[in-house]
């Protein structure tokens, strides 16, 4: 049952977020800073799921859910690196739109080329970079055992596991989960808030209705990423490896259903993209 699960889960992630980025590609009008840092999101998407997602789907059938040490190495790099990118790229859409929508005359000129170049380049980097700390300084800790007690390798779980002093791993992990985490969601929260002033402002109904719609839908995702992500890291890990429920479902949420529903709440349901498929699919049909 739950094989079947995670494989819709995994199957719904990769073509929604590939249908995008093939979307976005094939119409010219699609080349804007929104659909560029949506193409961003997408990727973090296929990579931050496909690094989880085939491990569990694996360990759901298998009798032997052993793990080398190199490849839970890897696993728990590229997870964590993806998800710290994610955290930063959701806060640089959340200012998008805010220029989009309250510096509409100045948007051009605030999301050029280069500063979106940079918007993206910069959350990339600090991921990848902040990672390679975390992962260095996890796996220079002595261990009790060899037995994870968690679905995937991840980095308080392992702190958990250690019979050492674990103080600069717990520091170094609630400092870059404050300043990634806490200042992205404070960021997206902002641009959010200023939005929704501007919204208010609309003196049509019908208009108001359809942009709070969008803005709840794209606060949903943020609060459920956010939310899941900054439980799980801004904790006090504590010296044993037993790993209640909760410690273990909720990364499932923010590493697999997060990324499956990104697509379809910032995209899918927009008409540019919907008439983007609907009129390839008829030309299809023509020929």
């Amino acid at each position: 049952m739950f094989f079947l699960l995670f494989l819709i889960i995994y199957f719904m992630t990769i073509s929604g977020n590939f249908l995008l980025i093939v979307i976005v590609r094939m119409n010219p009008t699609l080349h804007s800073p929104m659909y560029f840092f949506l193409t961003n999101l997408s990727i973090i998407d296929i990579c931050f799921s496909s690094s989880i997602a085939p491990v569990i789907l694996r360990n759901t059938l298998a009798k032997d859910r052993s793990i080398s040490l190199i490849g839970c190495a890897t696993q728990m790099y590229f997870s964590l690196a993806l998800g710290s990118t994610e955290c930063l790229i959701l806060a640089v859409m959340a200012y998008d739109r805010f220029a989009a929508i309250c510096r509409p005359l100045h948007y051009n000129t605030i999301m050029n080329k280069t500063v979106c170049f940079y918007m993206a380049a910069v959350p990339w980097s600090a991921g990848f970079i902040n990672s390679l700390v975390q992962v260095t300084l996890t796996f220079q800790l002595p261990f009790c055992t060899c037995h994870i007690n968690h679905y995937f390798c991840e980095v308080p779980a392992f702190i958990r596991m250690s019979c050492g002093d674990t103080f600069l791993n717990q520091l170094s992990l609630f400092i870059a989960a404050g300043i990634i985490g806490m200042c992205s969601f404070l960021l997206t929260l902002t641009s959010y808030l200023h939005i929704i002033s501007k919204i208010l402002k609309i003196t049509s109904s019908q208009g108001r209705q359809k942009s709070f719609s969008t803005c709840a839908s794209h606060l949903t995702a943020v609060t459920l990423y956010y939310g899941t992500s900054l439980f799980i890291y801004l904790r006090p890990q504590k010296h044993t490896n037993v790993s209640n429920t909760t410690d273990k479902v909720l990364p499932i949420l923010y590493m697999t259903v997060t990324p499956m529903l990104n697509p379809f709440i910032y995209s899918i349901r927009n008409k540019d993209v919907t008439n983007t498929l609907i009129n390839q699919l008829k030309r299809k049909k023509c020929q």
